[in-house]
């Protein structure tokens, strides 16, 4: 099954959640959220439950929930330190969860929480950029690749770095060829990485391109 949580409705966050069936083709109930929210993210623990963080209501959220799809229940988890919106959440290797960046509202964050399967929260290394609406990747090598984003919505970012979950240190991992917020980044089965399309300031772009980790190109 496949869960859609949360979004926005053309007029307010919403909290409704359902579960779509392949083999019926068909959408079910999945409960209410307890916070209604967009932006947010949506990522499955190695427990099978699904943890949801952050994202805009009425504001940027700190507040994080657990959908159990043993029970169809949701349930709250415990609330991380900077509240955030168009941030990422990418479960590592170790099956901790790295949640990078975004924005609160007002200013656009650097910020890294990870999450651990003792239900807290702890402080990352920050990123070295800024960014929100940007993307994660988690590489074959256990890294976690960053793209792009954007500082305000505006000024759309080149650089992209890398996180090692090992040493809990960011290095640079070159840059994008184009600029770009808004976009696709996908892990292909030889450990390459296509980003593709997004915005920057001349408005949607067509353009695509390859990041190779083993050349860090």
């Amino acid at each position: 099954a496949r869960q859609v949580a949360g979004g926005w409705d053309g007029d307010a966050a919403i909290a409704s959640a359902e579960l779509y069936d392949p083999a019926t083709d068909s959408w079910t109930s999945a409960g209410n959220l307890a916070r209604a929210r967009y932006a947010h993210t949506a990522i499955q623990l190695p427990n099978g439950k699904v943890l949801v963080t952050g994202g805009w209501g009425s504001n940027a959220l700190t507040h994080a929930e657990f959908y159990d799809p043993v029970t169809n229940n949701w349930s709250e988890a415990v609330d991380f330190v900077d509240a955030r919106y168009a941030h990422t959440a990418t479960l590592l290797a170790n099956g901790q969860m790295l949640m990078i960046g975004g924005s609160n509202g007002f200013t656009t964050l650097a910020s890294a929480e990870r999450y651990d399967h003792t239900g807290l929260w702890s402080e990352a290394s920050p990123l070295t950029a800024m960014r929100y609406h940007h993307t994660t990747t988690l590489l074959p090598n256990g890294k976690v690749l960053v793209a792009g984003g954007t500082e305000n919505s505006t000024n759309a970012l080149v650089g992209a770095e890398l996180y090692d979950p090992a040493t809990g240190k960011w290095s640079a991992a070159g840059s994008l060829a184009t600029a770009r917020y808004a976009h696709t980044a996908t892990l292909l089965p030889n450990g390459k990485v296509l980003v593709a399309g997004g915005h920057n300031t001349s408005g949607a772009l067509t353009s695509a391109e390859l990041y190779d980790p083993l050349t860090n190109t």
